[in-house]
């Protein structure tokens, strides 16, 4: 069965996504290419790529991210899109996210070594409290955008084990923006820290924000390159110079890491940190509103809420995809690998592989065992995947319990972000029986299908 190239370059374009993961476009490929090449046209003013081979089975795709020896982290760094210039890529190179076994190794013991047990129970501790606050505060009015709300929990999170002061937290929501949402208008430009609230430190961080940054060649620059995101590395250093004890980064100072370790280790927790939560929870959420009899099962069996998460990170991937590149020739799924071809693993397609869940495209909150790989696979094992899932729990457990007849909002549907990288929304109003207002329908909305 052959393939138009350029409906197979759909998995590549942005707007792709604002439609809908191409579920039906995974399952056609899986079965008949599995492996395929996929070209990366020109965006917008972001110039046109080499192009990549897509990985669609979940059993290639594991394989892929457990074979550092054949697919390597560091060679290209993790994004399809290359690095600007050498310099931004060797900038790329001191993230973990970024390195190989051993360098990769040093810096996650560093990490791990933060989530002890009795730091995880603390943790877990303080994040249902503040999943109830979040839930009692939205409770009387009996609707809501539920994006930020989902939002809030992650940053507040992530600002408490960093030792961001309260008031700078916002710079949080608006450094993870402009790196997640750079494909999206909506999200690119965001600057939504207002200066009269922000500490000293962060005031002259928004200082150094850049502003329409443009390579020599008039390009736009890569949102992620060290130039781009140069006041919160600004911040990150300021904060530093006195960090709150026991905070994420006192231990990295004590670690000996240096200037661009640190750099990118605070990049990790600040922005990629929050990401699996901001776009788990909401598309979680939309999940379950958009499958009424496993919503209504939950609400009567909270119980079951460890296997509902697991499934609705299957059913809802935050991240789509991720990168490696090829070491040396090698073959997968009968297809030649030249030695520094890009090669993009596509969880999405992993999660929904029908050879290793049955009835993929159906949401079963009891589904098990539940093999997915949303949080990575093999080395780079998300270090965070123990904290993502206390989050979601806290946050779903009080949703369930709290805010009855909860449902879609009519009349207001939906908005996706636009990114071939995050599987995310943008907005998700939603509406419930307030505390003495009228009674909604009490019945979540069902549009029959799976969320494409």
């Amino acid at each position: 069965m052959g393939f138009d190239q350029a409906r197979v370059n759909r998995l590549f374009l942005p707007e792709t996504y604002a439609e809908g993961v191409p579920y039906g476009l995974f399952r056609e490929l899986r079965a008949a290419a599995p492996v395929c090449w996929v070209e990366e046209p020109a965006v917008g003013d972001w110039p046109a790529g080499p192009g990549y081979w897509a990985v669609l089975r979940h059993a290639d795709v594991k394989h892929v991210l457990r074979s550092p020896e054949d697919f390597s982290s560091r060679l290209g760094a993790t994004q399809i899109r290359d690095p600007d210039s050498a310099a931004d890529l060797d900038f790329a190179r001191t993230m973990m996210l970024n390195q190989d076994p051993p360098d990769h190794s040093r810096l996650r013991r560093a990490v791990a070594a933060a989530f002890t047990p009795r730091a995880l129970h603390e943790l877990t501790v303080a994040i249902e409290s503040r999943a109830a606050e979040l839930v009692a505060a939205i409770r009387p009015s009996g609707e809501a955008d539920f994006v930020p709300i989902a939002a809030d929990l992650p940053v507040w999170t992530l600002a408490r084990i960093l030792g961001v002061p309260e008031q700078d937290r916002q710079l949080l929501v608006d450094w993870s923006n402009r790196v997640i949402g750079y494909q999206d208008p909506d999200y690119a430009e965001s600057s939504s820290a207002d200066p009269s609230q922000l500490t000293d430190m962060g005031r002259a961080a928004l200082v150094r924000r850049p502003v329409a940054l443009t390579a020599p060649d008039g390009r736009p620059v890569n949102p992620r390159s060290r130039a781009a995101l140069a006041d919160m590395f600004a911040y990150a250093h300021a904060l530093a110079e006195q960090p709150p004890p026991g905070s994420m980064v006192a231990r990295m100072r004590e670690a000996g890491l240096s200037a661009a370790e640190f750099e990118t280790m605070f990049f990790l927790f600040g922005v990629a940190g929050n990401e699996t939560l901001r776009n788990g929870l909401p598309g979680g959420l939309y999940s379950l509103l958009t499958h009424a009899d496993q919503y209504g099962r939950l609400s009567r069996r909270p119980d079951l809420i460890p296997s509902a998460v697991e499934e609705l990170l299957r059913f809802w991937p935050p991240v789509l995809e991720f990168r490696r590149t090829a070491t040396r020739d090698v073959m997968l799924a009968g297809k030649p690998i030249r030695s520094g071809d890009k090669v993009v693993v596509y969880h999405a397609s992993a999660n929904r592989d029908e050879s290793v869940f049955p009835d993929p495209d159906r949401l079963d909150i009891t589904r098990t065992p539940n093999d997915h790989v949303s949080f990575g696979f093999g080395p780079h094992f998300c270090v965070g995947a123990r904290l993502a899932r206390i989050q979601m729990s806290a946050l779903i457990r009080r949703i369930v319990s709290e805010l009855p007849g909860l449902e879609l909002a009519s009349g207001a549907p939906p908005k996706r972000l636009v990114s071939n990288f995050q599987n995310g929304l943008k907005s998700l109003p939603v509406r419930w029986r307030a505390e003495g207002g009228p009674a909604g329908s009490g019945q979540p909305a069902q549009d029959g299908q799976s969320p494409r």
